[in-house]
């Protein structure tokens, strides 16, 4: 085992090789630091972070490891897949190390990561639910055991460690578990593919950090292998899967809405490194799709209760929306790799509206306590009938608890979703102030983002002009920047050293209408302004939220309100007050609505 410091240039969570077919490449970890906004909801994580690993140990996560290294007795407790739970946790460790280095946080990681090392079978496997509670009869119902499931989050958690400590334990159980399954699945072994897609998007980022080709080939078998029948062959209707149609040849994403974008990210990575043009068009495909006709204003994704699944085309109910926090992040991973293979800004709007509103959501202001399902509509009086029922407001931790550490790690890791270079300039996807550094050049940007639209970028040190791509959302008609329009999509300016440009976005409240196919909120409206989606809460009426109704003739304007809910802008229209979509049901449980009718 080896430790460093944080690096200043740690790779993040994607990092295509030199040889991968991309149009950009992101920026380390190190390389961008952030404040204002996101970093109040990284500080928060920070202490979340710390709490998980007592979650873990109450949940009995790391029991269940225990026992399968011969290190307690008992039996296995908690969800089939509770080692990704562990994985996941470790991920966050290493990216939060990476932006604060800890002592202390190095400590829980090698802790925890002995803990996996010991439970590890001689011949690679490790699945601590099916050695203790199924004997070690290994892969004998794929579709519901997520063991690649498990072996993929543990190798993402792995490559994050050494990518940002320089530990290499993990890294060698995570090796060794992928030799295993190399040796195991594949065209010429056994041909199968496991119900829960995430092991494609890990075994190419290990393939990226090892350089073991075997790595990327079984990435590439999974990817091909799915939509040919092989759910159906355990008995499985196979849309659930998305096992219906092989992923060259589907239009759209359909089934359990976080297994279809683990897989389609999964699929870019693959894309990427093989050059493999088909392929990414068959994704710009269903992306484009996804986005047009399944994906709701908050960027939720996942409209059925019912196999957490996506609908049909325009399917989007507002009260029984799943928009699983977990399918929120799925989405980010993807848009984040088709924006690199590409260039294409529509993918960072996506990120945008992801990041801001579905993916926010599903964590409070303190950091601690977690949606797993995030709704557009709360009624009055609705009945907290389940674990995972908003009605509950957020919780600590849940019986499936999927979400908590991806939340984690994927605040921890964000600043690995912010930036990237190419042979031209430095582009800028997402706002935060902070700094960035690309080789020679040293970039400050200021802000207040989201809640004013003026970011000012200036060059701190560079060998020459700089060139400098910065986004225009396609939301931001009329943005400017040093006074001249700049039209949605990517804006170039040539900044020497010492200078600044500034963009600015118009912060308008915006009146948001659905497709008309989408028949659940016909006839009502969505406030936005920036970024952000806007609801109407209880808290701020006294009119049941169930019976308020919109002027779209009325006033819209906005006030900056730092006493409420951690410092928000908060929209009024007429008699109704919105506050930002992540920030409800931080005042209790109460009921809300994102598309409100009109009178």
């Amino acid at each position: 085992m080896t430790a460093t410091s944080s690096s200043t240039s740690t790779r993040g969570p994607a990092a295509p090789t030199s040889a991968a077919r991309v149009a950009l490449r992101p920026l380390g970890i190190g390389d961008v630091r952030i404040g204002g906004f996101w970093a109040d909801r990284q500080q928060a994580n920070t202490a979340a972070v710390r709490v998980g690993r007592q979650r873990l140990e109450d949940a009995g996560n790391l029991q269940n490891l225990r026992i399968a290294a011969g290190q307690a007795e008992g039996e296995a407790i908690g969800p089939v897949f509770a080692d990704s739970d562990v994985y996941k946790w470790l991920e966050a460790v290493a990216w939060e190390y990476a932006r604060r280095p800890s002592d202390e946080l190095l400590a829980m990681q090698r802790e925890v990561t002995a803990i996996v090392a010991a439970a590890q079978d001689d011949d690679g496997y490790l699945d601590s639910v099916v050695q203790v509670r199924h004997g070690n009869q290994r892969y004998t119902d794929l579709p519901w055991s997520h063991e690649h499931y498990c072996a993929g989050h543990l190798i993402q958690a792995a490559v994050a460690q050494v990518r940002c400590t320089g530990d290499t334990a993990l890294l060698d159980v995570a090796a060794k578990l992928a030799d295993h399954l190399a040796d195991t699945f594949g065209e010429d072994r056994r041909h199968d593919v496991d119900g829960h897609p995430v092991i494609e998007m890990a075994l190419v980022e290990l393939y990226r950090e090892t350089g073991d080709p075997r790595h990327l080939e079984l990435a590439r078998y999974f990817v091909d292998a799915r939509g040919h029948g092989l759910m159906a062959a355990y008995g499985k209707e196979p849309t659930y899967f998305s096992d219906r149609v092989p992923v060259r040849e589907a239009g759209t994403v359909e089934g359990h809405a976080v297994r279809a974008v683990y897989l389609t990210a999964g699929a870019a990575d693959v894309a990427a490194e093989l050059g493999d043009e088909g392929l990414l068009e068959a994704l710009r495909t269903q992306f484009d799709h996804m986005i047009a006709t399944k994906t709701y204003v908050t960027g939720g994704l996942g409209a059925r209760w019912e196999g957490e699944a996506f609908g049909d085309p325009y399917e989007l109910p507002t009260d029984r929306a799943y928009a699983e926090t977990c399918a929120a992040i799925g989405g980010v991973q993807w848009a984040w790799r088709m924006l690199l293979a590409t260039g294409d800004a529509r993918y960072a709007d996506a990120i945008e509206r992801m990041l801001y509103n579905g993916f926010l959501a599903g964590v409070s202001l303190s950091g601690t306590e977690y949606f797993y399902v995030n709704p557009l509509q709360l009624r009055s009086d609705a009945h907290a009938d389940g674990n995972r029922s908003p009605a509950h407001g957020r919780r600590g931790w849940f019986d499936c608890a999927c979400c908590p550490p991806n939340v984690m790690r994927t605040l921890a890791g964000l600043e690995g979703y912010l930036a990237t270079h190419d042979g031209s300039g430095i582009q800028l996807h997402q706002y935060a102030p902070g700094t960035v550094r690309a080789g020679e050049v040293t970039l400050t940007v200021e802000t207040e983002y989201p809640w004013d639209g003026l970011v000012r970028v200036r060059v701190d040190a560079a060998p020459g002009p700089v060139r400098l791509s910065l986004r225009v959302p396609a939301w931001a008609d009329g943005a400017t920047i040093d006074g001249a329009p700049a039209a949605p999509g990517y804006v170039q300016a040539e900044v020497a050293a010492g200078e600044a440009v500034e963009l600015r976005l118009p912060m308008e409240v915006r009146t948001t209408t659905a497709h008309p196919r989408v028949d659940a909120v016909r006839g009502c409206v969505a406030l936005e302004r920036g970024p952000l989606v806007y609801a109407v809460e209880q808290a701020d009426h006294d009119i049941p939220v169930d019976d308020l109704r919109i002027d779209p003739d009325a006033p819209r304007e906005s006030e900056h309100r730092p006493d409420l809910l951690g410092g928000v802008t908060v929209v009024t229209a007429g008699e109704l007050t919105l506050v930002p979509y992540y920030a409800w049901a931080n005042r209790g449980p109460a009921p809300m609505r994102v598309w409100i009718p009109t009178i």
